[in-house]
């Protein structure tokens, strides 16, 4: 049924992104940690694995758009990695020598501190610190897939670098379908009505059936958690849960990039080793990641 149920959600996009009716807000929480949602995902994946099969060239432009977005994503997102350096110093010289109790920013205030009247967004310094774990994150959830294709994360290896070059390949997409798939599914399962508890009332969960949420459906109401852990903490801590979906999501779909690249090149061969592969300069090459 998953061609079928694709054709009638793009069919009737108000049945289910029409969040003006609570019904339909309602649909998009049911479907989002659904079934029905991971066989038309997972079909999406055997389709585009088939054409990719029939058409090399399809799939490498696959492979090189995934992965060019992952390291979009990881590199813009990295950049949070120096606000959060800076906004540490920020804090701290005006908290330890100018004896300031809270921090703004605004267009009148570009350090923290108001210059001249106008508008600003201004908090406690207690909660511009506590905002401080946002960012890490940020960089932790996002920055996820950009690190795997940079051959950043930490590799266990007993079997790997000692066998032929194609067994490495199957190894790869063994790995990506039994692995990185069902782990992402499984935390996206966990995740996605924890998220949705923070942001409507009453309460949702994944016992929830579809006739159960429409029924509750009549008395939603959106109440998003500004629950802090301490006096003028940070209050906004349902975008955690947000990024913990991102987080899923890209880990998902780089593992279609993964078992692309890897099917790929044990098809091709060695010559096809790192083919399109945009490393950032240290440590950049294909053959590095091997050895390490």
């Amino acid at each position: 049924m998953a061609f079928v149920n694709f054709g009638v959600a793009l069919a009737n996009p108000g049945l289910w992104l029409d969040w003006a009716n609570r019904e339909a807000l309602a649909r998009f929480i049911y479907y989002g940690a659904s079934v029905e949602f991971f066989f038309v995902v997972f079909t999406a994946f055997l389709v585009l694995t088939g054409i990719g099969m029939l058409r090399r060239g399809f799939m490498w432009g696959m492979v090189r758009g995934l992965e060019g977005f992952a390291n979009g994503v990881g590199r813009f997102v990295a950049w949070f990695g120096l606000l959060m350096v800076l906004q540490q110093i920020v804090i701290i010289f005006l908290q330890r020598i100018f004896r300031v109790a809270t921090l703004e920013f605004g267009p009148f205030a570009p350090f923290g501190y108001p210059l001249l009247p106008g508008p600003s967004f201004m908090r406690d310094l207690s909660w511009w610190s506590e905002e401080l774990k946002l960012y890490n994150a940020m960089i932790v959830c996002l920055c996820i897939t950009y690190t795997f294709v940079q051959g950043g994360h930490v590799r266990v290896d007993l079997v790997y670098a000692n066998v032929r070059f194609r067994t490495r390949r199957v190894i790869d997409m063994l790995g990506s379908m039994l692995f990185m798939m069902p782990a992402a599914v499984l935390t996206w399962l966990y995740s996605w009505f924890f998220m949705w508890r923070s942001l409507v009332t009453p309460k949702v969960s994944a016992s929830d059936k579809l006739e159960s949420l429409l029924a509750k459906a009549r008395i939603f109401k959106w109440n998003v958690e500004t629950i802090a852990f301490s006096p003028n903490g940070f209050d906004a801590y349902f975008l955690f849960k947000l990024l913990l979906i991102g987080f899923c999501a890209l880990v998902f779909i780089h593992a279609w990039a993964f078992f692309w690249r890897s099917y790929l090149e044990f098809v091709e061969g060695p010559d096809s080793e790192g083919r399109f592969l945009d490393r950032d300069a240290p440590g950049g090459s294909a053959q590095d990641l091997q050895t390490r």
